[in-house]
């Protein structure tokens, strides 16, 4: 499976990273991620100037944009093989409530939505630490699930504080 993976953390969070490494085992995946924390971006798009696209030693891309603009790019990235999921995460704190209308992590899921892909928005809850490389195991099985997606709809995973 094919799978572009997003955030609002920022390309460097420890979220981003697990789920990349865990989807990365068995899965193909592109990481377009923003170069800087976008949380509360909501669904922005950046219309002002034009957008930077890097690519960094870990193979994962920067972007100078929003979450949303990332998705953007990452789809013109996978332009000759499409992806078959977009998932944004591993975000740090849930995304419940009200919070779903500000969250960037949402909104770069429901920006794949929005584009005619499942899509699955990924946030954990911090206890006594963070356990990223559980949330992302969940997400992998959630994953496995993909078929049973309902279409057009976006899934919002968030997982509790251990």
């Amino acid at each position: 499976m094919r799978i572009l993976i997003s955030n609002d953390d920022g390309v460097h969070s420890p979220g981003i990273v697990a789920l990349a490494d865990a989807l990365a085992v068995h899965h193909e995946v592109l990481v377009v991620a923003p170069d800087r924390d976008h949380s509360g971006a909501s669904n922005s798009l950046t219309l002002t100037r034009p957008l930077s696209l890097d690519r960094m030693s870990n193979g994962f891309y920067r972007c100078d944009g929003t979450p949303t603009d990332c998705v953007h790019l990452g789809l013109r990235l996978f332009r000759d093989h499409e992806p078959d999921i977009v998932i944004s995460g591993i975000n740090a704190g849930p995304n419940l409530g009200d919070d779903t209308l500000y969250s960037g992590t949402v909104a770069a899921a429901m920006e794949g939505r929005y584009l005619r892909y499942p899509a699955l928005a990924v946030s954990l809850e911090k206890s006594d630490q963070w356990y990223w490389d559980s949330a992302a195991q969940l997400a992998l099985r959630v994953l496995d699930k993909i078929d049973q997606f309902p279409t057009q709809r976006v899934l919002n995973l968030n997982v509790p504080g251990m």
